[in-house]
């Protein structure tokens, strides 16, 4: 399919903006990161049940072991990415912003590996039951910051039939290029862990989607799939052109109903870092213990693509890029638009971390918190990808109207962060539609709370 195809296809997408991208270390090749001498793993890097520890103050522990676990369906296991020691296992502060239970282990630097992991022999040829039951134990999550368990995203109901998986290429947040730099380094590696995951869903057709802006990319990605059957699309520069509901638009043409999931229009998005990691995890045996982050930003000395330890602390890899350059003004994991903030550099590296964005306090616009003041200009709406009314949604939010956030389909918003970037009187949308997803969770729980013992109240009476 051609380019000017593609494009005539994507004008199906709604909304978006066009932020700078400041790709600055996009020309710069994965390298190693640094080989710390402490790492903090936390025991929730997921969505889903946080894990419980398996091991205890004082083990002795190797690369690769699993240290942490759930029951749950959805969660996703831990591991350790030195050896060494474990020190303690305390709450430490987590990008989240919230303190969390962490396994703290004094790496040893020999990065021993732990008994018993083996490649799989043929991958493409085993039964989907086996590769989920494989990805599961690897604590393979999204790499494209969501951390959605994969197992969990291999296993759709049997009502469910998967016709097409979408390698999420599109990188469209600004700074970031790690997806980028795999892509063009490691094509064929990303392409395999696409054919384990359309095995394990039985998924007909593979697409790479990937923006125009990333020529590089496209190539090598092209020239991976050869005659592989695998289809690489090009897509206009737009942000968010990478959320899930976002790409299955542009390419299918087809819209995820509200409370919805890919699954119900057939189709299924991993980004191209968790097909690497799956990749690499039945090449290796290896579970997921490193990920590649992106450093950049006019905050730090150098700039690059980083193969970092999980646990690695923030404050490790800024050194390891020749330390802060003037006056730090804000750090970000992630990217600008959809990232944290974050208040210390001793928070560590997670699964989800796919940027460090140092920014000076030069180019930071710092202003006072205010009132919620809406103008009606109804930018947010023009550039809501997701269909929304952000301005409602904020307003609701500000004013503590959790039942109303109901009617305007609150649950349906993706964070982008379009509407709090196009807003002219600057209103820190995205904060308050977080509050307001809490708020509405938290009345939501109540009331089947209080419906429940309406009913257990009402039945003790029928039987008295």
């Amino acid at each position: 399919m051609g380019l000017t195809d593609n494009i005539k296809r994507a004008l199906f997408t709604r909304g978006g903006v066009h932020p700078p991208a400041n790709k600055l270390a996009a020309s710069v090749k994965i390298s190693d990161g640094p080989n710390p001498e402490r790492v903090l793993i936390p025991l929730t890097q997921h969505v889903g049940s946080p894990c419980e520890p398996l091991v205890e103050k004082g083990e002795k522990v190797l690369v690769g072991q699993k240290i942490g676990d759930s029951e749950a369906y959805i969660s996703a296991p831990v591991h350790a990415s030195v050896s060494g020691e474990v020190a303690s296992i305390a709450k430490f502060t987590h990008p989240s912003g919230r303190d969390a239970l962490a396994v703290e282990i004094i790496s040893d630097l020999e990065d021993t590996p732990a008994e018993g992991i083996a490649p799989a022999p043929d991958p493409l040829g085993m039964e989907p039951g086996d590769i989920r039951a494989r990805v599961r134990e690897g604590g393979i999550v999204g790499m494209g910051g969501a951390a959605f368990p994969t197992h969990v995203k291999l296993n759709p109901p049997s009502d469910k039939r998967i016709e097409l998986l979408i390698v999420n290429g599109a990188e469209c947040e600004p700074y970031l290029s790690a997806d980028y730099r795999l892509m063009v380094e490691r094509a064929q590696d990303v392409l395999h862990g696409a054919r384990i995951i359309s095995r394990a869903v039985g998924a007909e057709r593979i697409v790479v989607a990937i923006e125009q802006t990333s020529p590089a990319a496209i190539s090598a990605m092209r020239d991976a799939a050869g005659s592989g059957g695998e289809e690489v699309f090009t897509l206009p520069a737009v942000f968010p052109q990478g959320a899930e509901k976002t790409l299955i638009k542009t390419i299918t043409g087809r819209d995820v109903p509200s409370g919805k999931l890919p699954m119900d229009v057939g189709a299924l998005v991993d980004n191209v870092g968790t097909c690497a990691a799956v990749s690499e995890l039945f090449l290796t045996g290896m579970p997921l213990v490193k990920r590649i982050v992106t450093v950049a930003g006019d905050g730090v000395t150098g700039r690059g693509n980083l193969r970092v330890k999980v646990g690695t602390l923030v404050r490790d890899v800024i050194d390891h890029c020749g330390g802060l350059e003037g006056g730090l003004g804000q750090v970000i994991l992630g990217g600008p638009m959809t990232g944290l903030s974050q208040y210390t550099l001793d928070v560590p590296v997670t699964k989800a971390t796919g940027g460090i964005v140092v920014l000076s306090k030069e180019s930071i616009i710092s202003e006072e918190p205010g009132h919620f003041t809406c103008i009606r200009c109804g930018r947010c709406v023009r550039h809501c990808p997701m269909n929304l009314m952000p301005y409602l949604l904020g307003s609701y939010s500000d004013a503590g109207m959790w039942e109303e956030l109901e009617s305007v389909y609150i649950n349906d918003c993706v964070e982008c962060g379009c509407c709090a970037y196009i807003c002219p009187t600057k209103n820190p949308l995205v904060q308050l539609i977080k509050v307001g997803k809490e708020g509405y969770s938290r009345r939501k729980r109540k009331m089947e709370t209080l419906k429940k013992d309406k009913e257990e109240k009402s039945l003790e009476e029928s039987n008295a």
